[in-house]
């Protein structure tokens, strides 16, 4: 009786971490970590873009424009009204590259949310309930980690039709096996833990224990894998739009790239066509990159010493 009374008591002693006071210990570190503050002020620039764009897009990134003596403005150089000069249609480039920014964040938020959602849920089941439902569930993940990822992409987007709910859906598929093993090795050491421990003794129930007790000390992980699954996403949107897979009457970064191939930019020195989408795509990556950078210092802080 003594020895249950112990464990109950140094599990109440011990420190479970508050997922409010996380994010808020989380988000001061971002401020204060280099990368990390440097990788939010990107997102930050481009979120503003997406919110604005309709306001900050000179035209419609569809129009077809003509000069004032009616001929069609078509491959204009910067300036004269257009700052990245025209596409070979007449189209305002700059207008495109702010538009794009939309379709581009929407399936790069969305698809890190489904993949940090679909990640915890099976990384904190596998390793909490372990057995018959761990074996299984890794051996889906080894399954699905066994698939390459653009030829599959373009083989189900090719067949449930081309759209950013199915970008998101494909890389959702294909990612959460990586935030899963991880979450699942944080559970099995959580589950050994005192506090754990103390709420088994109180007659707390396995979900509540999953659920309350251990769920919330996921959180930075998964939070983690989402910012990189940022990245993944927009890449794989950017890409499957310039092989032609994306939507047909949406404006993106990738199809402005598709766009610019198709007319042999690059041999006409058209640079402004095509270098400023790149360089979007290139910030947006480098973004998810910094922030996962100083979130896994603050996870491991001896990755930032020496």
């Amino acid at each position: 009786m003594a020895a249950i009374e112990s464990v109950a008591t140094a599990g109440a002693a011990a420190p479970r971490p508050r997922t409010p006071g996380r994010i808020a210990r989380a988000l001061r570190h971002m401020l204060h970590h280099p990368s990390a503050l440097m990788g939010v002020s990107i997102y930050v620039i481009f979120l503003i873009l997406a919110i604005f764009a309709d306001l900050i897009a000179p035209y419609d990134p569809t129009e077809i424009l003509f000069k004032d003596d009616g001929r069609l403005a078509a491959s204009l150089p910067p300036g004269q009204g257009h700052w990245l000069g025209t596409t070979n249609l007449g189209r305002d480039v700059f207008s495109q590259l702010v538009m794009g920014v939309r379709p581009s964040f929407f399936v790069g938020v969305t698809a890190a949310l489904a993949v940090a959602m679909i990640g915890s849920v099976v990384g904190l089941f596998a390793g909490y309930l372990g057995g018959l439902v761990d074996r299984a569930l890794m051996r889906l993940a080894d399954l699905v980690l066994g698939l390459p990822f653009l030829p599959f992409v373009i083989v189900l987007v090719a067949l449930i039709g081309p759209s950013q709910r199915n970008v998101v859906l494909a890389v959702a598929i294909l990612l959460w096996p990586n935030a899963a093993r991880v979450i699942r090795a944080q559970v099995l050491t959580l589950a050994q833990r005192q506090f754990v421990e103390a709420a088994r003794v109180t007659g707390a129930s396995e979900w509540r224990i999953m659920l309350v007790h251990i769920a919330p000390n996921i959180v930075p992980l998964s939070f983690l894998y989402g910012s990189i699954a940022v990245g993944w996403a927009i890449l794989t949107q950017a890409s499957l739009s310039f092989l032609g897979f994306g939507e047909a009457d949406t404006i993106s970064w990738g199809t402005m790239l598709q766009d610019a191939y198709a007319s042999q930019a690059l041999d006409r020195q058209q640079y402004f066509w095509f270098i400023p989408p790149g360089i979007c795509l290139v910030l947006v990556v480098l973004a998810g990159f910094l922030i996962s950078r100083g979130y896994e210092e603050l996870l491991f802080p001896k990755l930032g010493e020496g």
